[in-house]
């Protein structure tokens, strides 16, 4: 068995925490002993979202920049890949007995794909309008007003095309290491005459995930959010949890779902149970032994085999 899990950004960072060394640490350690059941696997590796982490890593860049230049968004998701990628390790460690190694990774996307020319992804803090002003003008980013909170940048966010570091990844995994991997969705880059070249962008994790776990002909798929599964109605009076879908079924709630929170996750399921003829689970951390013998979360399943 070959699993790929992604862990949601409140494994590591809870509402109306500040984000400290020692709070990631602390919601680490409450949270990845759940995943005890899938540290059995033989073939194991872990992905995470960055958003939080790489918002604060832009504004640490953004205070300092009279003193020391600041790095561009694409470096910044390296540097979060691996700030989060140690805090995972570190404890993951104390969970399983064998080798955890964190991977730094690229992914490559179309330089020339159309999300480029439509960024959407907001990233970073809120500035005023007088700031947004100065931005534009002076580095050419786009910002957007943001609800009344003032305005944030907006970022391309590209579909993932290639992970760069498969075949070190596969290496670990085929060697019995838990591999890290993808964080942030990957480094964005594209290449050109052999080399490659970061671009300021934001892939999805989930997507990313994904892609990883088709390219490692994974059998399974965990999405961990802080949900315990996708709802039907979901925040009204009579939502209800939803236990086993087809690819197909998913397909069709697409359009009922709210296009930055689970429907990336879905869409990404979709995709991959239909290439792989896997399975998917998506719930939370709290309720996984349950999910995984049947009796929570939110199980996509039922996709014929695609040629690859």
């Amino acid at each position: 068995m070959t699993t790929v899990v992604a862990l949601g950004g409140n494994a590591l960072m809870r509402q109306g925490e500040s984000g400290t060394a020692a709070q990631q640490l602390r919601n680490l350690r409450e949270s990845l002993p759940a995943l005890t059941a899938l540290l059995e696997d033989p073939r194991l590796v872990v992905t995470h979202g960055n958003g939080p982490q790489v918002g604060q890593m832009l504004r640490r860049h953004e205070r300092a920049a009279d003193e020391v230049p600041p790095h561009p968004l694409w470096l910044a998701v390296a540097e979060t890949q691996a700030e989060i990628g140690a805090l995972i390790e570190s404890e993951l460690r104390a969970l399983v007995d064998r080798p955890v190694a964190c991977v730094l990774t690229h992914v490559r996307v179309d330089e020339h794909d159309p999300a480029f020319a439509k960024p959407t992804k907001p990233i970073g803090p809120f500035y005023s309008a007088e700031e947004a002003e100065t931005l534009r003008s002076e580095r050419g980013w786009t910002l957007v007003s943001d609800a009344g909170r003032g305005y944030r940048r907006v970022v391309p966010s590209p579909p993932p095309l290639e992970i760069v570091e498969l075949g070190p990844i596969e290496t670990l995994v085929d060697a019995g290491v838990v591999a890290i991997a993808c964080g942030g969705g990957g480094i964005p880059v594209t290449s050109r005459d052999g080399r490659l070249r970061g671009v300021d962008a934001v892939i999805d994790k989930d997507r990313a995930s994904a892609l990883l776990a088709t390219a490692l002909g994974a059998e399974r798929l965990v999405v961990l959010t802080d949900v315990d599964a996708l709802y039907r109605d979901f925040g009204t009076p009579s939502a209800q949890p939803i236990g086993d879908l087809t690819a197909d079924d998913a397909e069709a709630i697409l359009p009922t779902l709210a296009e930055g929170s689970m429907r990336p996750k879905i869409e990404s399921a979709v995709a991959f149970v239909r290439q792989t003829g896997g399975e998917v689970l998506i719930t939370s951390a709290e309720v996984l032994g349950d999910a995984l013998e049947g009796r929570a979360g939110t199980w996509i399943k039922g996709g014929p085999k695609a040629a690859l």
